[in-house]
């Protein structure tokens, strides 16, 4: 079985990002992408209503980290110190070799190619430093945007499971895409 230590934790560069910590003074960009429905909108969890929220929002994060359960980074402009969006690793299976991958980026900044940039790189991290053997991805089945990124990242549609969760007095679909390593 896998063991994860994010001890210390792994920045990790792109050609144009900087792939780093959450940390409280990211609470207002936090705020900002949890907050705002279009960004939430194939997420199925509530919104962040207040700072406080959002600091809750951190120390959940940061509480993953050091428990070495899960990971997130904050993607940033390597030329600029604000939080664009999140990425990282959820729902990880160590017993299973696999883990999921996660994302969510400011709406203006959508189409740039920062998502497949970021996902790219974290799909060799997943691989190659966590020894990973397969990477799965749940999205919503109506998030054309993410299924387009996810399919330019090389995974592949695994299922489509009906009404498979309940949220807010709806069942939802949700979509699985994963890659194996190669």
């Amino acid at each position: 079985m896998l063991e994860f230590n994010f001890t210390p934790f792994p920045v990790i560069e792109t050609e144009r990002l900087l792939l780093k910590r959450i940390t409280n003074s990211d609470v207002n960009e936090i705020f900002e992408l949890r907050s705002n429905p279009e960004t939430m909108k194939y997420i199925p969890r509530p919104l962040v209503k207040t700072t406080e929220d959002a600091l809750g929002h951190i120390a959940m994060i940061d509480d993953k980290i050091v428990t070495n359960v899960g990971i997130n980074w904050g993607i940033t402009l390597k030329d600029n110190p604000k939080l664009l969006g999140i990425i990282g690793y959820y729902r990880m299976q160590p017993e299973n070799y696999r883990a999921e991958i996660g994302y969510m980026l400011l709406p203006e900044f959508h189409g740039k190619g920062i998502i497949p940039e970021a996902v790219n790189k974290l799909i060799r991290y997943g691989f190659d430093d966590l020894k990973l053997h397969s990477i799965e991805a749940v999205i919503d089945p109506e998030n054309f945007a993410s299924e387009k990124v996810l399919q330019k990242c090389g995974f592949v549609k695994e299922a489509h499971l009906k009404e498979a969760e309940f949220y807010e007095g709806v069942f939802l679909d949700k979509v699985i895409y994963s890659l194996l390593d190669k």
